[in-house]
C-alpha cells in the first residue's frame, strides 16, 4: 500500500470493530475515537485502576510509549513474551505502555498477561500474512503517544509505525527480532521484496532507533538498511530461581512454535539415534499451523514412546513442564534471541541448542550445550547430556541462574531500555523528507 493511501486511512473515524480491554475480567468493548482518549489516559488515570504503586521518578515518568505488534497475544510467540516484558520495562521505569495489536482468536484470552496495562486489537482485512488493518493508524495517531516502538516486521503495522513517525515527527522505534536473518529473509522473497519496497525501507529510514537483540542481529539489521546507530539490548527474561536441589528426571523438553525453522524432526531423529539412560522422554510442547503440526507428528509416531507431542502449554502448566525437565531444547535454524531459553536459565536449567540461538554467553559460562543441526550430531550431544554426572549437571545449573539473574535480569535490561528511550525522546523530529 502506498503511503498516501495510508494517509487516507488515518483520515478516517476509528469504528466500532476496535476492541479494547482495560481490566478484569476480558471485556470487549466498542470503542469510538473519542473512547480511545477515554481508554489511553495520562499518567495517574489510566483507567484499569489505582497507579502502580512500584513506579520510580526515573527517565520515563510521564511518558506514553506505544508498543506496536502484529500479536498481542500466544500466537505471536516469542515476540509476544517479548512485549509483554517489554510493558513491564516501561512501567519499572516510570512510563506509561500501551499496546496496539492485530486482533487474533487467541486476544480476549491472552490480554490478562498484560497486567491491566490497555491494550487496543483491531480486525484484519484481507489476508492474515499481511495483516492489513484500517483502523489501527487511526488509533495510533489519537492516542497521543511520546514514542512508538514497532515489534517485528513484514506486516501491515510496520507500514502504520512509519506513517506515524511522518504525521508525528516523534520518535519512533523498530525491533526486527529476527526478521532479518538471512534463514527469514531467503523465505517468501517477493513477499519481502514487495514489503520492502511498500513500506519496510521507509520505516528503516526514518526511525529515530533501530533495535537489534544480539551483535549478530545487528550485522543482519546493518546488511538490509545500512544504518551503523543500531542499539543492542537483550530481551529480559523472568526472575531468576535457584536451581533444584535434586538431579531431575531424564527428561528433555521443548517449548515453542512448531515451524521448519525450529528443527524438530532433526531433533526427534537425533533422538532416536541416542543412547539414552531408562526412562527417558522427549518432551514437545507448542503450536504451529496445520502443515508443520502434522509433519511433527508423524515424526513423533515414528520414534516411539520415548516421545511425547503435548500440543501449546502456558501459564504454570509450561512452567510446570520447565521445571520437570532435566535440559531444555531448541535446535533452530534461525532464531532472534529466544524466550524459551531466558525462561529455562530462570529456573536454573541448562539448556541443548544451535549457535543460532545468539546466545553465546551461554556456551561461554557452561549453561548450554552446542548441538548441531543434524540427527548424528544431535545424537551424540544428547548422549552426553543424559550421561552428565549430577554434580557436573549441578554446574550447568547455576551458570544458567546466574546468567539469569545478571546479563538478562529485568533490571539490567529495564535500565538500558530507560536509556535508550530516553535518548529517542531527546532527540529533533527526524527528517521527513526521509520518511517519504
Amino acid at each position: 500500500m502506498k503511503a498516501g493511501n495510508a494517509d487516507a486511512i488515518a483520515r478516517r473515524p476509528v469504528g466500532a470493530e476496535l476492541i479494547a480491554w482495560t481490566g478484569y475480567p476480558c471485556a470487549a468493548h466498542e470503542v469510538k475515537r473519542s473512547g480511545l482518549h477515554a481508554l489511553f489516559r495520562r499518567p495517574g488515570q489510566l483507567c484499569h485502576g489505582a497507579p502502580d504503586e512500584r513506579r520510580a521518578p526515573m527517565d520515563l515518568r510521564g511518558k506514553r510509549i506505544g508498543l506496536l505488534t502484529a500479536s498481542a497475544s500466544r500466537a505471536g510467540g516469542g515476540v509476544f513474551e517479548a512485549v509483554v516484558a517489554q510493558t513491564e520495562i516501561i512501567r519499572l521505569a516510570g512510563g506509561d505502555p500501551m499496546v496496539f495489536a492485530l486482533k487474533d482468536e487467541h486476544s480476549c484470552v491472552d490480554h490478562a498477561r498484560f497486567g491491566g496495562v490497555p491494550v487496543a486489537v483491531f480486525p484484519v482485512i484481507g489476508p492474515r500474512q499481511v495483516g492489513f488493518s484500517p483502523k489501527l493508524l487511526g488509533a495510533l495517531l489519537a492516542a497521543e503517544l511520546d514514542c512508538l516502538h514497532l515489534h517485528g516486521i513484514w506486516m501491515y503495522p510496520s507500514q502504520a509505525g512509519s506513517v506515524w513517525a511522518r504525521r508525528t515527527g516523534r520518535p519512533y522505534i523498530i525491533s526486527p527480532h529476527g526478521m532479518l536473518d538471512p534463514w527469514i529473509t531467503a523465505r517468501g522473497r517477493w513477499k519481502k521484496a514487495l514489503a520492502r519496497f511498500a513500506y519496510e525501507r521507509t520505516g528503516w529510514r526514518c526511525a529515530t532507533a533501530l533495535h537489534a537483540l544480539t551483535g549478530r542481529e545487528a550485522q543482519d539489521i546493518f546488511r538490509e538498511t545500512r544504518r551503523k546507530d543500531t542499539v543492542v539490548i537483550p530481551n529480559a527474561g523472568p526472575p531468576g530461581e535457584e536451581p533444584a536441589g535434586e538431579l531431575p528426571g531424564p527428561t528433555v523438553v521443548y517449548i515453542g512454535r512448531v515451524h521448519p525453522k525450529k528443527n524438530l524432526e532433526n531433533l526427534v531423529e537425533g533422538w532416536s539415534l541416542a543412547d539414552r539412560p531408562a526412562g527417558a522422554r522427549l518432551i514437545l510442547a507448542g503450536w504451529g499451523d496445520p502443515s508443520s503440526l502434522a509433519s511433527l507428528e508423524g515424526a513423533v509416531g515414528r520414534a516411539g514412546s520415548s516421545v511425547e507431542f503435548i500440543g501449546p502449554v502456558f501459564g504454570n502448566e509450561k512452567k510446570d513442564l520447565l521445571a520437570s525437565a532435566r535440559f531444555v531444547v531448541l535446535p533452530s535454524y534461525s532464531e532472534g534471541l529466544p524466550m524459551a531459553i531466558l525462561e529455562a536459565w530462570a529456573l536454573g536449567k541448562p539448556t541443548v541448542m544451535t549457535e543460532q540461538c545468539n546466545l553465546p554467553e551461554g556456551f561461554d559460562t557452561g549453561a548450554a550445550l552446542e548441538c548441531g543441526y543434524e540427527p548424528q550430531a544431535m545424537a551424540a550431544v544428547l548422549t552426553k547430556a543424559l550421561a552428565m554426572a549430577p554434580g557436573q549437571w549441578h554446574g550447568m545449573a547455576y551458570s544458567a541462574a546466574k546468567l539469569a539473574r545478571s546479563r538478562f535480569s529485568q533490571e539490567v535490561v529495564s535500565a538500558q531500555w530507560s536509556a535508550a528511550y530516553a535518548t529517542a525522546l531527546g532527540q529533533s523530529r527526524p527528517d521527513v523528507e526521509a520518511c517519504r
